[in-house]
């Protein structure tokens, strides 16, 4: 094979039960350089992946590193053949430290005589260098669960960097990043590339695709489309050859639905924890699309989750169509009408040993349950509706959702809330690592939601939709409500001086 690719992966194959995933793909890398990896949810590429890092097991294919081929059959040759990998969905050990994450598998030890232990001081020294490395100031011995999950991906960040590889592979690694930490990252990609290093990145974001990659190629369906210079192929081209169709607007007409009508009401809500939310008052009307706006840490994902019964509350009230209601746990939430699609989609998200039937209609079995038992030609009434209704590419309901790709599995997630017919629906980053087709479509379902005469709370990290979606936008900074505009007067600027307004 020719030597001037760092990685060449030839006709690579991958049949799961009932699905195709990947029908001859060819990859080629040059060295230091960057090479996205576009296509839309579902087209294989994080399937691409976990077959040249040895996750999965290729069906055909050949893998050339330098000129060389490989055969890697699990994710441990792959790092010591000089391939590291962050993953889309982190895989974090929350009661470790930090530092214990970043070396899981390759701990330095030290010996007494015939006896070896973990070296935990040059384990933490290390982790400390890294850390800094990437502009992290965090303690290495503090217990990863206590970080966020745009810090979590961060430290994935860092434990790449730190095994020095020849490839790194980056699947949507700022999708919950801030915009100081997508600077940071890119630095480092940038050190990397003069050292020779390259990497495949897999990302959503068109703007960051323009300004990291050198050479793009795409996929869709699981086959090859194509691969460009960068520089050669525009956006709009892009876009086309991702979804084989043109796609004229980023954001379906969302129109004006709102009622006088006020379903959610919050007054004065103060979090246990001094640190989280504290104050927040705000109103939701029948038919609203309700942006909530502010850099990672505001506390905007907190101050939902409270409402909806996932954390405790010191003061403050809730009222549901003008009736207070004291919610501790979700079911209670899900009694009074209120639905959550979590930022965290397989921590708090799927159930992934279950399948689609069961991950869909877990919330509303009730409605299913006559005399105490399940009626499974309802639920699977109810699903399959769904999985048509929301285009799911699966073979079927009993497909486990886990073998789905990232962005079918976030329509499973809402195809959950809509079988379960809530009045109100929090949507936490409900587009976070989906492609510009599938986003569309979740665009169209909350249109179609609102017009129904539901209401929608959307916490979005990604200003041009928070102004493309919202009727009306809120902003948080630390803990606490900084502003809000409507639609027709919200500017980025604007925004973004209400999500800095510390107070």
């Amino acid at each position: 094979m020719a030597e001037q690719y760092r990685l060449e992966m030839v006709g690579v194959s991958k049949t799961f039960p009932g699905v195709k995933a990947l029908d001859g793909i060819n990859l080629k890398v040059r060295p230091g350089t960057v090479h996205a990896l576009m296509g839309e949810n579902g087209a294989g590429k994080s399937t691409l992946m976990k077959c040249l890092f040895g996750i999965y097991k290729m069906d055909e294919g050949q893998i050339f590193i330098d000129g060389t081929k490989v055969d890697i059959t699990n994710p441990d040759e792959a790092l010591h053949k000089g391939l590291a990998m962050v993953h889309q969905e982190l895989q974090p050990i929350p009661e470790r430290s930090i530092a214990e994450n970043m070396y899981l598998g390759r701990y330095p030890v030290k010996g007494f005589g015939p006896f070896k232990m973990v070296n935990h001081k040059a384990m933490n020294s290390e982790a400390e260098k890294w850390l800094k490395d990437v502009k992290m100031n965090f303690n290495p011995k503090a217990k990863l669960g206590t970080l966020s999950i745009g810090q979590m991906q961060s430290v994935e960040i860092a434990k790449a960097v730190s095994q020095n590889a020849r490839l790194v592979i980056l699947d949507e690694p700022t999708s919950s990043l801030t915009d100081n930490e997508v600077e940071a990252l890119f630095r480092i990609i940038r050190d990397l590339k003069s050292r020779g290093v390259s990497m495949i990145y897999i990302s959503h974001k068109m703007a960051e695709i323009r300004q990291i990659a050198d050479d793009i190629t795409i996929m869709r369906d699981g086959t090859y489309v194509g691969s460009w210079k960068i520089k050669d192929i525009s956006d709009d081209e892009i876009v086309k050859q991702m979804v084989g169709r043109e796609l004229t607007n980023v954001y379906p007409p969302k129109g004006d639905y709102r009622t006088d009508e006020t379903v959610l009401k919050v007054t004065k809500l103060c979090s246990i924890h001094e640190r989280s939310f504290q104050d927040c008052s705000f109103e939701l009307k029948r038919g609203e699309i309700l942006g909530f706006g502010g850099l990672v840490g505001a506390q905007r994902t907190e101050l939902m989750e409270a409402i909806f019964g996932m954390r405790h509350i010191a003061s403050g009230e809730i009222e549901i169509l003008g009736k207070k209601r004291v919610i501790k746990q979700p079911r209670d939430a899900i009694n009074d009408s209120v639905g959550m699609i979590t930022e965290d989609r397989r921590g708090t998200g799927i159930l992934g040993c279950l399948s689609i039937d069961d991950n869909t209609a877990i919330a509303s079995y009730k409605n299913y349950t006559h005399f105490g038992k399940i009626n499974k030609k309802e639920v699977d009434a109810v699903v399959k509706d769904s999985i048509s209704k929301l285009s799911i590419k699966t073979p079927s309901g009993k497909t486990l959702i886990r073998s789905l790709s990232g962005g079918n599995q976030q329509k499973v997630i809402i195809a959950r809330w809509l079988a379960n017919n809530p009045d109100i629906l929090i949507m936490d980053e409900p587009t976070r690592g989906i492609d510009v087709g599938a986003k569309y479509e979740i665009y169209q379902i909350m249109i179609d939601l609102v017009k129904q005469g539901k209401s929608i709370i959307m916490i979005s990290s990604e200003m041009p939709e928070l102004i493309g979606m919202s009727n009306r936008i809120i902003v948080m900074c630390n803990g606490h409500i900084t502003g809000e505009v409507e639609d027709e007067e919200a500017t980025q600027e604007k925004i973004m001086a209400y999500a800095t307004q510390f107070i």
